[in-house]
Order: C-alpha cells, then structure tokens, then sequence
C-alpha cells in the first residue's frame, strides 16, 4: 500500500509498505499506535512508546502534541489500514514535507520547520554568468 513516510530530519515521501503488521512495526521501531486527528479516513500510524523510549522528536501535530520517531500516514477502508489516495498523499506531504527541530527552552520545547533540502539549492539569476 501506498503511505506517506515521515523520518526525523528528513522529507515527507511516498512510500511503499506492506500491509503486514510485522512490516509496520518495523518501520515504526516497536509496537504501532494509530492517531486519528483528522475527519478525513486516514490514520496516523507511530511508535506507541516512542517518547517513553526517547526517541528524536519528529513533528508537530497540531497545536497540541508532537510525534516521536518515524511515523507514516496512510488510508482507511473499514477497520483496516490501505493506501492514501493521490489528492490524500499530496495533502499531507505537504503539511509534513518540511523537517521540524526541537530546541529546549524556558517554556518547554520550540519547534523550527527547516526548509526541505530541494528548495535550499541556489537557484542563479537568470543573468549569471561566470
């Protein structure tokens, strides 16, 4: 099935992954919890101890948590997992596509969204010359 990844550090992209659990688990680090906060038939499937075991903070979910460890987002159909539809997959890499860092602070923890990797290039004016 198709799913949208997201590492720490890293963009948001397709992904292929088997519809197994062992699979899931695998990818997730441990056992897997899946989040639904959103209307739309698709869940949010992470490491259902990732905080407890400390692992690097991924993304902020919302205003009101952040998910440790590798996540991916995938479909609904019934009660079992499938794979995002196009428009779905476009949707959330978009609003996952860019890193996130995690800086300690007074107030508890602040979130920096990095830019991805592709729109960092320079890009020459159209003039450049050597």
């Amino acid at each position: 099935m198709k799913v949208l990844l997201v590492e720490p550090g890293k963009e948001a992209r397709p992904f292929e992954l088997k519809n197994e659990l062992h699979e899931m688990q695998r990818i997730v680090g441990g056992l897997i919890q899946a989040i639904y906060p959103w209307e739309e038939p698709v869940a949010l499937v992470c490491n259902d101890e990732g905080k407890m075991m400390g692992l690097p903070l991924n993304r902020v979910l919302g205003d009101y948590d952040v998910i440790a460890g590798t996540f991916f987002i995938c479909g609904i159909e019934g009660e079992n997992f499938c794979g995002l539809t196009e428009e779905q997959m476009r949707k959330y890499q978009q609003m996952f596509l860019s890193p996130e860092q995690f800086l300690p602070a007074q107030e508890g923890i602040v979130c920096i969204r990095t830019k991805p990797a592709t729109s960092q290039k320079s890009k020459k004016p159209a003039d450049y010359e050597r």
